[in-house]
């Protein structure tokens, strides 16, 4: 553990030596302008992802690194942290995890499962009382590799799959006890996975990086914390009117 903490001292001197400043979100992504070139980095232990907004950029943080440190230039990156890097002629990149997804099926004996086009059954509704009601229930929970696949699937979902969040995330809810129906449904979901593990996400070279979310909320639709009808409280469209 030492080797490692006084590695990233000597790290951050390193950038903040060549000027790089510290992302507060993230302290591993550095940044720096240079006569209008805009250069970032993302450092995990020793491997340095980089990008420029120039050629001269790009040549200029390696040859700083390199006057730092010995290092060994793999060129243009494929592939980071299990993750597939495509781009375009137009500029945009695309982040896919195919290989994880084909490991993750594997893990999970679920490689000669039938495909399902949507991450979740239509009309699922998932509650407390799903969780296991019985000692029975609880060991046969006991059994299943829920956590594990569920952890596996959190990280595909904010690496590259963001549309598996809202399936992912509502079975995380459920985490702390798990029933049989919320062990069906994470398996629904790896099926999903079968049938769109070349899917990934891209980010437009011309895009703005203005985000754009969408919200479509159902307060009726949850079980356990849905609105009560007493006290003259009722749904209209979503919105508690009293």
């Amino acid at each position: 553990m030492q080797g490692a903490h006084d590695w990233a001292e000597n790290l951050d001197k390193t950038f903040e030596g060549h000027r790089y400043y510290k992302s507060c979100a993230d302290p591993q992504i550095r940044s720096k302008v240079h006569n209008d070139k805009l250069t970032l980095t993302s450092t995990w232990t020793n491997d340095v992802l980089g990008a420029s907004s120039t050629i001269e950029g790009k040549h200029l943080a390696k040859s700083q690194l390199a006057s730092s440190y010995e290092i060994k230039d793999l060129g243009e990156a494929k592939f980071i942290l299990g993750m597939r890097i495509d781009r375009n002629a137009h500029g945009d990149i695309m982040l896919s995890q195919e290989a994880y997804c084909e490991r993750l099926l594997k893990q999970f004996n679920m490689t000669s499962c039938s495909p399902v086009t949507t991450p979740l059954p239509p009309s699922t509704i998932l509650s407390i009382e799903d969780c296991p009601a019985t000692l029975d229930e609880e060991n046969e929970m006991k059994n299943t590799p829920f956590w594990e696949a569920l952890g596996l699937l959190m990280w595909l979902q904010v690496a590259t799959r963001p549309d598996l969040a809202f399936s992912v995330n509502i079975l995380a809810c459920f985490a702390y006890n798990p029933g049989k129906a919320h062990w069906n449904t994470l398996k629904h979901i790896l099926a999903y996975v079968k049938d769109t593990k070349h899917y990934g996400i891209t980010y437009k070279g011309s895009s703005s990086l203005e985000p754009i979310g969408y919200v479509d909320s159902d307060y009726a639709g949850c079980r356990d914390t849905r609105w009560s009808t007493e006290g003259n409280i009722f749904l209209v469209a979503g919105s508690p009117i009293s």
